[in-house]
């Protein structure tokens, strides 16, 4: 959510050192143990309201756009306002990022559900006409499924969040490969006509489907920091390695501690960013930092959910 402040403090980050005073100029699938050293990329981050932010970019310059903006829960990052003015407040922010969006980039907005008095509203279905309604196209709902959480006495526990996927037209950036996940029978063959004896699966692995289960940054997590709602770094992975090219540049209107950020620029792409709250700008410029040095730790994409049940967890 944005709130009026005059107070502005930028960070550009070039991960290129011949080229450090230079501004971001906008515009095989990994399974690499962390830390992660990264391939020369910029960042630029600020301590300010993102649609002042916004408004100084110009249009077009984001392939990808990838946010999970305040629920309006009344967290410490946010001011719990009446629906109807939170909607308001998303609008303006939803239709600044499409002014932005490149002409085949994608947005995902990332929500979980209002709750009022033990009712919850879904927020994506309240946000959906906000896209649908200035001409972007959904195409898909992923479900992000998680096994940790607040335990609910008076109805089921939630352990998921959505993310909506909507491109700005039919033609845009998309790269199954570098996402695909094992398969369930890498083996298996046709057993009869043409391709007999051939594989009947893709050798690189299966569509990830849009249920996606990825452990939620808690405390024991290798990437949590004071944000008590902080994406995990795997999970913006593959929403940058899917809907973009190495080069392009991605933008997060509600930083936070920079994940979205992180996640792009370990795969050679720009990175924008900008939040409210001081304290987690300055959080996420360490993390580049770290990240540049090769020293910040992130969860491996691909690493296995832990199942206590496994020796070692399965890990």
């Amino acid at each position: 959510m944005t709130h009026d402040t005059t107070r502005v403090s930028r960070q550009q980050l070039s991960l290129l050192p011949d080229e450090a005073e230079q501004p971001l100029q906008r515009g095989e699938p990994p399974n690499q143990e962390e830390p992660f050293s990264v391939r020369p990329a910029r960042a630029d981050l600020a301590c300010q309201d993102n649609l002042e932010f916004m408004r100084s970019i110009p249009d077009g310059s984001f392939k990808l756009i990838v946010t999970s903006p305040p629920y309006n829960l009344g967290k410490p990052y946010e001011r719990k306002a009446e629906l109807d003015a939170y909607l308001e407040q998303q609008d303006q922010v939803i239709e600044e990022c499409i002014r932005l969006l490149h002409p085949k980039g994608s947005i995902c907005w990332q929500v979980g559900n209002f709750v009022d008095n033990g009712e919850i509203v879904p927020l994506d279905t309240l946000l959906y006409p906000l896209f649908r309604g200035r001409g972007l196209r959904l195409r898909n709902r992923i479900v992000w499924h998680f096994g940790h959480g607040l335990h609910c006495t008076n109805r089921l526990s939630g352990r998921y969040e959505t993310i909506n996927w909507w491109t700005a037209g039919d033609d845009y950036t998309w790269n199954l490969d570098p996402i695909r996940v094992p398969s369930k029978y890498p083996n298996k063959r046709h057993f009869k006509g043409p391709n007999i004896g051939k594989l009947s699966g893709n050798p690189m692995g299966k569509n990830p489907s849009d249920v996606w289960e990825f452990p939620n940054v808690k405390s024991n997590h290798v990437e949590k920091t004071i944000h008590p709602c902080q994406f995990p770094v795997e999970l913006v992975e593959r929403l940058v390695l899917s809907m973009t090219n190495e080069g392009d540049a991605v933008f997060d209107p509600y930083m936070g501690v920079g994940s979205a950020l992180i996640a792009a620029l370990k795969h050679g792409r720009d990175a924008a960013g900008c939040d409210i709250v001081e304290e987690y700008v300055e959080i996420a410029t360490q993390r580049v930092a770290e990240l540049e040095a090769g020293t910040l730790r992130t969860r491996p994409m691909g690493k296995p959910i832990y199942d206590p049940s496994l020796p070692r967890g399965g890990h």
